[in-house]
């Protein structure tokens, strides 16, 4: 570090330590006060979604592997790309049974690098669980780690989210508190809400152009 700028950096740490700011205070009533029936949650975290092209299906915890197989088969779905490591994964491979040729499964076990010309070229779809949704902006929360890295969601032009029925928040600040979110957190936590969009100047939508042209949530109920 040089003599210039290693005194720029003394002052200003001398600065805040002398005139320390007091945060000012902060009333979260209006947020608190925003709650949801638990059976209204899920029909209005889909309503929101689907209100900007976000495709539903539905399963259980016992059969969610081969329903998301049959949805894939009668898409066209030749691949898709998941997290060997996390739970999911593991459940996925064990119920990837039957009759049905396609898709291929392909694991995320190795270095970005070496999976760059299949992503960018032949893997169709994605799965990635969510720690969730919140009710009030009708989002899903991913939450990225080593074993389930952003890319899932980011680069495939189909990323299928599993969704549990028993993790639907009212806010984003009931998600924070009751998630812990203050005692650690991803370098990316994700809120999304659709498939990724843009539009230019005349308002004219493209899909697919920053991400994944298509998000179709895979709701699990117990």
């Amino acid at each position: 570090m040089s003599d210039a700028r290693n005194s720029i950096l003394t002052k200003l740490r001398t600065t805040r330590d002398a005139h320390p700011l007091t945060p000012p205070p902060s009333d979260f009533a209006p947020i608190e006060a925003k709650h949801w029936p638990p059976e209204e949650r899920l029909p209005r975290i889909r309503r929101l979604m689907e209100a900007v092209h976000t495709e539903f299906i539905e399963a259980t915890e016992a059969d969610w592997p081969a329903v998301l197989r049959e949805f894939l088969a009668r898409e066209g779905v030749g691949s898709l790309l998941y997290a060997p490591a996390t739970e999911a994964g593991k459940r996925l491979v064990e119920g990837w049974e039957g009759e049905i040729a396609t898709p291929t499964l392909i694991p995320y076990d190795r270095p970005l690098e070496d999976l760059k010309p299949q992503l960018f070229g032949s893997i169709d779809a994605s799965l990635t669980t969510t720690r969730g949704a919140i009710a009030e902006t009708g989002s899903l929360i991913l939450w990225p780690t080593a074993d389930e890295p952003r890319t899932l969601s980011l680069i495939p032009h189909i990323h299928i989210a599993l969704l549990r029925t028993d993790a639907l928040y009212d806010t984003f600040l009931q998600t924070m508190r009751e998630q812990r979110w203050a005692d650690g957190m991803p370098t990316n936590a994700l809120l999304i809400s659709g498939p990724s969009k843009t539009a230019d100047i005349e308002q004219t939508l493209a899909y697919g152009v920053h991400g994944p042209k298509r998000l179709v949530v895979l709701v699990v109920q117990p």
